[in-house]
């Protein structure tokens, strides 16, 4: 006979009874989500993983992505064209009426027009790169004013050139040009090869030429080397082409003295700073030679 425990021993619920520890798998999985990296990936990375699959099946359609472009472009133009962001105005400040013109071509011909299609610092290069702007600055100020502030060049002098007679300012810029002398006969004249990029010395001799400033017809470059002072009556002061500015105060200060200039002479020359020389004019030297004649 079997003993009585077997023979009342119960069959185990679900057969083969179930080991508690984790399978190889699941160990492995809980040892990666125990890993910071892993646990961010399976939290953010694979949902934006998913939803990327999906948004690039939906724009792998030429008829998907024309219809979202034009939604785009909608809302683009529907926040660009608020009132808010339109300009209607334009002010410009410090240019004179016929550069204030020029500048105004460079802006849309129709008003008003939104902020988002003004290109400032286009705008502002472009006005810039006048020869009269020294500089200038551009903005949209609230209420939809285009405001346009321009640092206009200063003209110093009148260049006269093979083409003309052109303004320039303190640093040999030209800002523009004029018909005639009487135009700008405030400013003192300059002319010759190589006498714009001189400016400053040509300033520098005409202050030290202020004794005689009103006679002064002009400074003529010589040679791309040195300068010529042109008085009126024809009388010229050849100066060197170094140190141009103590030679002409030396002929100042003697002119002073002797008053020299307002004798009959055509030229001084200082060239030669050891031997200065003074060439007469034509009736000086008619009356020279009748007076050694009749000696």
């Amino acid at each position: 006979m079997r003993p009585l425990n077997r023979l009342f021993r119960r069959p185990p619920a679900h057969g083969v009874r179930r080991d508690p520890a984790p399978t190889r798998w699941g160990y492995r999985y809980q040892r990666l989500m125990l890993t910071p990296a892993f646990r961010i990936g399976m939290r953010f990375g694979l949902p934006a993983l998913f939803v990327a699959l999906i948004g690039g099946i939906w724009f792998g359609q030429a008829d998907n992505r024309t219809a979202f472009a034009a939604q785009v472009d909608r809302v683009k133009a529907m926040v660009q064209q608020r009132p808010e962001f339109m300009v209607g105005a334009v002010e410009i400040e410090g240019a004179e009426p016929a550069l204030a013109a020029a500048i105004k071509a460079f802006l849309p011909e129709t008003m008003p027009v939104s902020s988002f299609d003004l290109d400032l610092p286009e705008i502002r290069t472009r006005i810039r790169e006048l020869t009269a702007v020294a500089d200038a600055t551009v903005r949209v100020r609230p209420g939809g004013t285009l405001e346009i502030v321009v640092t206009q060049r200063v003209p110093v002098a009148v260049w006269r050139y093979v083409d003309g007679l052109r303004l320039v300012d303190a640093e040999g810029v030209m800002t523009g040009m004029i018909a005639q002398r009487s135009d700008r006969s405030d400013l003192p004249l300059i002319a010759g090869d190589g006498a714009r990029e001189k400016i400053d010395e040509a300033l520098a001799l005409f202050a030290a030429a202020a004794p005689v400033a009103p006679r002064i017809r002009g400074l003529v470059r010589m040679g791309e080397r040195r300068w010529d002072l042109v008085l009126d009556r024809d009388q010229r002061i050849l100066l060197p082409a170094e140190d141009p500015v103590p030679a002409l105060e030396r002929v100042m200060a003697l002119d002073e003295a002797e008053d020299m200039l307002d004798r009959d002479i055509a030229a001084v020359d200082v060239r030669n700073e050891d031997r200065p020389t003074i060439r007469l004019t034509e009736q000086a030297l008619v009356r020279l030679r009748r007076v050694s004649e009749n000696n």
